[in-house]
């Protein structure tokens, strides 16, 4: 097969992935979030990153995480704070409401996911976590998505 992963392991990620952007779909709907506007809830619980960071995190153009920043600021749920280092770097902060809402989102996804994850025993459990850690770790939250090549420019300014 194909990028040396057995076809069984393949269809068993694929299987859990869907399960748990089912469930992440759900509560971020029944709360009138996007799922991008979830993860980027979720990202900023535990860390205040730059607006490039978080732009990254979530595999997106800067110019996307301006607007979902700019609704969530909207909805008292996050806000921006200039850098006392750089005075050019904005990060991203939660605000109370937004921490509060990020908690109770975040255990509403372990209830949603209990169900599948009361399964295994906790030692299976833990086996289950170090394994997906080792899977997933050291790289980001996502895969950042390639930059796009900007358009050439002929002489006099005109696009090709």
């Amino acid at each position: 097969m194909p990028g040396d992963i057995s076809e069984t392991l393949l269809e068993d990620l694929v299987r859990t992935s869907f399960a748990v952007t089912a469930v992440l779909n759900r509560v971020a709907a029944d709360n009138d979030l996007s799922l991008t506007q979830l993860r980027a809830l979720a990202i900023l619980r535990d860390r205040e990153p730059t607006m490039a960071q978080l732009a990254e995190y979530l595999g997106l153009e800067r110019s996307s995480v301006s607007g979902l920043i700019d609704r969530a600021v909207r909805r008292g749920l996050a806000k921006r704070m200039t850098s006392r280092q750089d005075g050019r770097s904005v990060h991203v902060t939660l605000t109370a409401t937004g921490q509060r809402l990020g908690e109770a989102l975040a255990g509403t996804v372990a209830d949603m996911l209990a169900p599948m994850t009361s399964r295994l025993t906790a030692a299976e459990q833990k086996r289950l976590a170090d394994l997906l850690s080792g899977m997933l770790d050291p790289a980001p939250p996502v895969i950042p998505t390639p930059r796009r090549p900007r358009a050439a420019t002929v002489p006099g300014g005109a696009r090709r």
